[in-house]
C-alpha cells in the first residue's frame, strides 16, 4: 500500500541564532559558516561564496573552503548550501513545515544532510551534478530520470499533516491586513472538504486571502479568483487519485532549477536526478505535481513552445507509473490503465500551475526585494490558466480566437 499520513514532528535540527543580513551578505554569511564549520577558521582556509541565481523566492549561497591540496570534487563533497529566506515570504511558506518536509526526505534518503537552521534560513550539504536547464527537460534520459524520482517520491513517502503557520492578525504588507481572522483560518482549513490540512488546496486558499484588498479594482480581482478556487475545488478536488486519501507528498515546484542532474560515470548506467528545495511541498493530487512539472518547461520566460507534447507527456507518465506501482507495493494496479488515467487527470490539471503560480507572483510583487518582475509573471501565469478555461468550456473556439500557443503545443501528438 502507498504511505499514509503522518503527524508532522520536528526532529533536533541544530539552531543558530544569528540572521543572514543581504546589505552585510559577506559578513554575516561568514560569521554563520564559521558558527557551523569551525575547523573552517584555520590558517589553512580560504573560504568562498558563491551566488546562484536561478531561484526567485530565497537567497543561495554554496559555501566552499579552498584548502590547498584538495581536488574540485574534495571540495565540492564538504560544501554547504546557505538558503535565506525571501523578504516577506512567511505570508507564503510555512518554514517550520519546510524544515520537516526536509527531515523526511532525509530519513528516506531523498534530500541531502539538513545540518542546520538559523532565525531567516538554514544550511545544508551540497549536492554535486548539474542544475537542469529548461532544454534538459526533454532529453529523453532526464525526463526518464524525473519521472522515476517523482514516483518515488509519491509511492514512498507519507504525507505530513499537522497544524501549520499562518501569519497572526496585524501582520501588515504595504499597509493591507495580511493577518488570519478565526473565520479566514477556517476558511483555508475546510477548502477541499474531507481532506487533511494542509494540502494543496489550502495553500491556495491561503493565499487568495493574503492578496491585497487595499482598492476596489484589487477586491474585485481576489473575488474572481476565490470564484474560480471554489470551481475548481469542485470540479477536481474529489476526483480519484493515487495514494491515501487521493493525496501523495508532492513537491509543488519541480522547475528545472530543482533538478540536480548526475551523469552516469560507466557505459551502461543510468542517469540519475536528485530533486532540491521543499518550501512548497505539501500534500497533493499527483496529477498536480506532474501537470506542474510540465508547466516548468516553458520556464520563468514562459516559452509555451516548449511546454510537453502528448507523446513526451505520456512517456514520462508511463514511465512514472512502472515506478510507482513497483515501489508503492499497490501490485493490485494495472500499470497501462493507470498510465492512461494519470494523463486525462495531467490533462484536467493543466491550468490549474498556472492559477497556483499566478496568485503567487502577485503577492510576491508587493513583498520581494528580488529583481524579478512579478507583476508580469503573475499576469502570464494567469493566463495560462484562462486560456486552458477557454479551451475547457469551448468559449475560445466559439468567439472565433485563435488557440493560444501553450494549448497548441500542449495538443500536439508527437
Amino acid at each position: 500500500m502507498s504511505p499514509a499520513a503522518t503527524q508532522l514532528d520536528l526532529g533536533r535540527t541544530r539552531y543558530i541564532p544569528l540572521r543572514y543580513d543581504s546589505q552585510d551578505s559577506q559578513a554575516s554569511a561568514l560569521k554563520l559558516i564559521l558558527t557551523l564549520m569551525p575547523d573552517w577558521a584555520g590558517g589553512d582556509s580560504c573560504v568562498e561564496f558563491v551566488r546562484f541565481t536561478d531561484g526567485i523566492t530565497n537567497t543561495l549561497l554554496k559555501a566552499v573552503n579552498r584548502r590547498p591540496g584538495l581536488s574540485k570534487a574534495d571540495i565540492d563533497r564538504h560544501a554547504v548550501l546557505l538558503r535565506a529566506y525571501g523578504s516577506g515570504t512567511a505570508i507564503l511558506i510555512d518554514r517550520e513545515r519546510e524544515a520537516a518536509n526536509h527531515e523526511l526526505l532525509m530519513r528516506h534518503g531523498l534530500a541531502p544532510e539538513l545540518l542546520a537552521r538559523f532565525e531567516n534560513g538554514m544550511l545544508y550539504r551540497y549536492i554535486p551534478g548539474a542544475v537542469a536547464s529548461p532544454q534538459d527537460l526533454g532529453d529523453p534520459a532526464i525526463l526518464t530520470a524525473i519521472a522515476r524520482r517523482l514516483a518515488e517520491w509519491h509511492a514512498r513517502l507519507p504525507c505530513l499533516h499537522g497544524p501549520s503557520i499562518v501569519p497572526p492578525n496585524g501582520n501588515k504588507q504595504n499597509g493591507d491586513d495580511a493577518g488570519f481572522d478565526a473565520a479566514k483560518q477556517e476558511l483555508i482549513a475546510n477548502a477541499a472538504p474531507g481532506k487533511p490540512f494542509p494540502n494543496l488546496w489550502t495553500t491556495m486558499q491561503k493565499w487568495i486571502l493574503a492578496l491585497p484588498t487595499d482598492t476596489e479594482e484589487k477586491r474585485q480581482r481576489q473575488a474572481l479568483l476565490q470564484r474560480e478556487m471554489n470551481e475548481m475545488v469542485e470540479k477536481l478536488s474529489q476526483r480519484r487519485g493515487l495514494g491515501h486519501n487521493g493525496l501523495v507528498f508532492a513537491h509543488c515546484d519541480l522547475l528545472c532549477a530543482n533538478v540536480i542532474i548526475h551523469r552516469p560515470e560507466r557505459d551502461g548506467d543510468d542517469t540519475t536526478v536528485s530533486f532540491i528545495d521543499y518550501e512548497y511541498a505539501t500534500p497533493s493530487p499527483a496529477a498536480f505535481d506532474v501537470a506542474n512539472h510540465f508547466a516548468e518547461w516553458a520556464g520563468y520566460d514562459c516559452d509555451y513552445s516548449a511546454v510537453p507534447t502528448v507523446s513526451q507527456r505520456r512517456a514520462f507518465i508511463c514511465e512514472y507509473m512502472k515506478t510507482y506501482v513497483a515501489l508503492s507495493g499497490e501490485s493490485d494496479l494495472d500499470v497501462d490503465e493507470e498510465a492512461r488515467r494519470l494523463m486525462d487527470e495531467v490533462d484536467a490539471y493543466r491550468g490549474v500551475p498556472g492559477f497556483y503560480w499566478g496568485i503567487w507572483a502577485a503577492i510576491q510583487a508587493m513583498i520581494s526585494d528580488i529583481d524579478f518582475d512579478y507583476a508580469t509573471y503573475s499576469e502570464s501565469r494567469l493566463g495560462e490558466y484562462w486560456a486552458f478555461k477557454a479551451e475547457e468550456d469551448g468559449s475560445r473556439k466559439a468567439e472565433g480566437r485563435e488557440m493560444p500557443l501553450r494549448e497548441r503545443t500542449w495538443a500536439r501528438s508527437e
